[in-house]
């Protein structure tokens, strides 16, 4: 049997009016409709509704899990700063961490993810290739401090993520996990009713040999993902390859210098010589690690610092400052080229292909150079895609022009390899009887994400719209106002959740039946039944959420109707 929720009991509060600070359509109806409420800046707590949606989701992904052959744990959100010492990632998350002391000045961190932990557990646990392969996880809060906390749920410093491991001896084994998760990922966001797009992503700092995201499209997404209209490629922008071919460069002539007075910019460049800004090259000094390095991309396009840095990490890489030409004579602010730098490591977009000629600075203050050739003039030590992707950029896998959208990172999945246990020397005793690295994989689902996720796709003009699998209840039963309503409209509710559906009943009394039917809308249940003008024939109206389809229904019609639904 299932419980009535009684809304002259139920603790909400609904508002009229969106929060002035809100700026993404979850963040304005879950607080409307009383599913959260802001505690701090990125801190939410959920109330009654809101668990109930949290819960659903997680057990969804919980029984998914569990039907791959995970095993639930919870590990600790307070943890040691020493097992982030040793993967070296308490410096790369650097001010992300909440970090802090015990009395006795021991140093911790609250967990932003777990492979550490995961890791020592399974090295104190697992001694033998017997033992494995093994697939842990857990659903926990996650911490980090976020500098700018936006969107509601969506991007908060603490929130609900599943995190699972798994753990074995072969590289065959890693794949076979990786899809088994990839399938149960696919399934979980089938049954939570989310639109969404598996894309290829880069690993960055966490390593291996493949990472793949799953994207839900929405205009509130902070991810921009491509997406070819004429082929099944998509990807993270991060991730998009651009394949150029060397080109026979011999009919370009001997470099020419060009006297160009105040042109340190590609503008005043292409103005005064009176070319496309796509005939210079255009070099963006940076830092890795404290080394300046030249990056150079056509003088048309930008360079997407987001998608070096996951190329170079686990370095950290940031712009030059003007301090940094001090004692340089060989760097001339804004009028450096590749071709005669020394010490400078050349990092170079595919476009800048072998027997290319450009339009680029002389390394002279007021004086560019033309005709300089790449594998002529100057080498590139490193190729890297580095440009911001555009709309119509050649599909990698088509040539097709790629179309770009903005989703909401809801699930990813690595293959993560050997980093974490070459960290922690995690070996188990082999068949041979000789120790064997052990390999893993990690894979994240953002549950709270998941809620911010379904509003966004799903909600309309009136309020939120859940798919039926996570809605707080299945039925929303409206008493539109006399005794004999709310006589009825309990006695159908009671009658429903003794069939097993789950429902919400709205009772109060001394609300009128329009703020009634205005808050079913917004608080969005699947199904709304109204106990109305008719309730003294012993007929109720059922209304579709999605769809505004009505019709009149008996009670024992609706009891039907909805028992054969849930």
């Amino acid at each position: 049997m299932a419980q009535v929720q009684r809304m002259s009991r139920l603790m909400i509060k609904t508002l009229r009016d969106d929060p002035a600070d809100a700026e993404t359509l979850n963040h304005k109806l879950l607080v409307r409709a009383g599913y959260v409420r802001r505690t701090a800046a990125g801190i939410w707590t959920w109330l009654p509704l809101g668990k109930k949606v949290l819960e659903n989701i997680t057990r969804v992904v919980r029984e998914e899990m569990d039907a791959i052959g995970g095993q639930e744990v919870l590990l600790p959100a307070l943890l040691p700063k020493e097992s982030y010492d040793a993967s070296g990632r308490y410096h790369e998350y650097g001010d992300l961490l909440f970090k802090l002391k015990d009395r006795k000045g021991a140093e911790y961190l609250l967990g932003p993810t777990h492979e550490e932990i995961f890791t020592q557990v399974v090295k104190d646990q697992i001694a033998s290739y017997k033992d494995l392969p093994v697939i842990l996880y857990q659903i926990q809060t996650k911490y980090r401090d976020e500098a700018r906390p936006r969107a509601g749920v969506l991007r908060g410093r603490e929130f609900q993520m599943k995190d699972s491991y798994s753990f074995d001896t072969t590289d065959e084994g890693l794949v076979e996990a990786y899809q088994l998760h990839r399938a149960a990922y696919i399934r979980i966001f089938e049954r939570l009713g989310l639109d969404h797009r598996i894309v290829s992503a880069v690993s960055g700092a966490m390593g291996g040999s493949a990472s793949e995201e799953f994207l839900a499209p929405a205009p509130a997404g902070e991810d921009t993902f491509v997406d070819c209209p004429a082929c099944d490629y998509a990807a993270n922008t991060e991730a998009v390859t651009f394949r150029a071919t060397p080109v026979d460069g011999s009919a370009h002539g001997p470099v020419e210098e060009l006297d160009t007075p105040d042109t340190p910019t590609i503008e005043t460049l292409a103005a005064h010589l009176g070319v496309p800004a796509s005939a210079t090259l255009k070099n963006l000094l940076v830092k890795v690690d404290g080394e300046i390095v030249a990056v150079g991309v056509p003088g048309d396009r930008e360079v997407d610092l987001g998608k070096l840095g996951e190329h170079l990490a686990p370095a950290v890489v940031e712009l030059v400052t003007a301090e940094d030409f001090e004692g340089r004579p060989d760097l001339v602010r804004g009028y450096v080229g590749p071709q005669g730098l020394e010490k400078v490591r050349y990092i170079a977009d595919p476009r800048i292909a072998v027997g290319t000629a450009w339009i680029t600075g002389a390394n002279k203050p007021g004086v560019h150079a033309k005709n300089v050739v790449a594998g002529r003039d100057f080498e590139v030590d490193d190729y890297l895609d580095v440009v911001v992707v555009e709309e119509g950029d050649p599909c990698p896998k088509c040539g097709t022009g790629l179309k770009l959208d903005r989703a909401i990172e809801i699930g990813h999945i690595f293959q993560l390899g050997r980093k974490f246990a070459d960290a922690f020397q995690l070996d188990v005793l082999g068949q041979n009887g000789k120790p064997v690295r052990v390999t893993m994989g990690s894979y994240g689902i953002g549950v709270s994400r998941a809620v911010a996720a379904l509003a966004e796709q799903t909600a309309d003009e009136q309020g939120l719209c859940w798919p039926r699998e996570i809605a707080p209840a299945d039925v929303h039963v409206v008493a539109a106002g006399k005794a004999l309503q709310t006589e009825l409209a309990l006695d159908v509710a009671e009658k429903l959740a003794a069939a097993g559906v789950r429902v919400m009943v709205d009772d109060r009394a001394g609300v009128s039946p329009g703020v009634k039917f205005t808050d079913a809308e917004l608080i969005g249940v699947p199904k709304i039944l109204v106990a109305g003008r008719r309730s003294a024939e012993g007929v109720l109206e059922l209304k579709d959420r999605r769809t505004g389809e009505r019709e009149e229904l008996t009670v024992d019609e609706a009891i039907a109707r909805l028992t054969v639904q849930g």
